[in-house]
């Protein structure tokens, strides 16, 4: 079958748009298994860089923190989101429209400045820089998205299927974990996935709340910049990015067998 002028435009103005987001990642992946230690010449194959990332202690423990910063505050933010989320939802208040209002308030305004906000609430408060901060500033930011996702997916939930679970006799509290929670749960996961993707991509307002021995792996990757990146990076970031892919399949498979 032909294609009209149109047709050869879009599927042209999509392949573009395709190779400038994948190109670079490809890039990255090719020069992981480059001989060189320049990301600019290509000198030939080897697999010496993830052999020599396993024995990089300091940005394996950046790993690691930026995981576990990364988990921890998912976790929290997941469960607060989700429950202002449907509170905000089922219950009508005064002041309700303004405090909507305010809930985008951390999401368009510059990471810096709220980075040195949160700076300055724990300096005020003497709470040491460490761990506990980073993972706070984290739940901090991350709690708006969530509440955005989960919203947006309860502005097609019907109210009927709790009413007639009450009817039944389920408990308001039975009618929450069995009725609404599973409804929502796609909300839910994906409220949460974007939170945890946020946590271990952030730099700026990590940058700011995050103490000497919690710097997460952009803020190694941050600093190593001065000195030049090393094929390790795109060693670790080439295993990241395989092991993101395998969790999509495994959630794309599950995903159409329940369909």
């Amino acid at each position: 079958m032909r294609l009209s002028l149109g047709e050869k435009l879009s599927v042209l103005y999509a392949s573009v748009i395709y190779l400038f987001l994948y190109l670079p990642i490809a890039i990255l992946v090719l020069y992981s298994f480059n001989q060189s230690k320049l990301n600019a010449v290509w000198t030939g194959f080897t697999f010496d860089w993830y052999v020599k990332l396993m024995h990089n202690s300091a940005v394996l423990e950046a790993t690691k923190t930026s995981l576990v910063v990364a988990l921890i505050s998912t976790i929290a933010a997941t469960m607060i989101g989700t429950l202002a989320a449907v509170g905000m939802y089922r219950y009508h208040f005064r002041g309700k429209s303004v405090l909507d209002g305010m809930l985008y308030l951390p999401i368009v305004i510059p990471e810096i400045v709220m980075g040195i906000s949160l700076l300055a609430l724990f300096a005020q408060l003497k709470v040491p820089l460490g761990y506990f901060t980073l993972i706070a500033a984290h739940i901090t930011f991350s709690v708006p998205f969530v509440i955005v996702v989960v919203k947006a997916r309860l502005a097609g939930f019907d109210r009927s299927i709790e009413e007639a679970a009450m009817d039944l006799g389920a408990t308001p509290w039975q009618t929450f974990v069995k009725v609404t929670i599973p409804v929502i749960a796609p909300g839910i996961v994906a409220s949460a996935l974007l939170a945890f993707t946020l946590s271990i991509d952030d730099v700026i307002i990590s940058f700011f709340v995050a103490g000497p021995a919690s710097a997460t792996l952009p803020l190694k990757i941050f600093s190593m910049v001065k000195f030049g990146v090393t094929p390790e990076i795109n060693a670790l970031s080439t295993l990241m990015l395989f092991v993101t892919l395998f969790i999509v399949i495994i959630a794309e498979r599950i995903r159409m067998r329940k369909n």
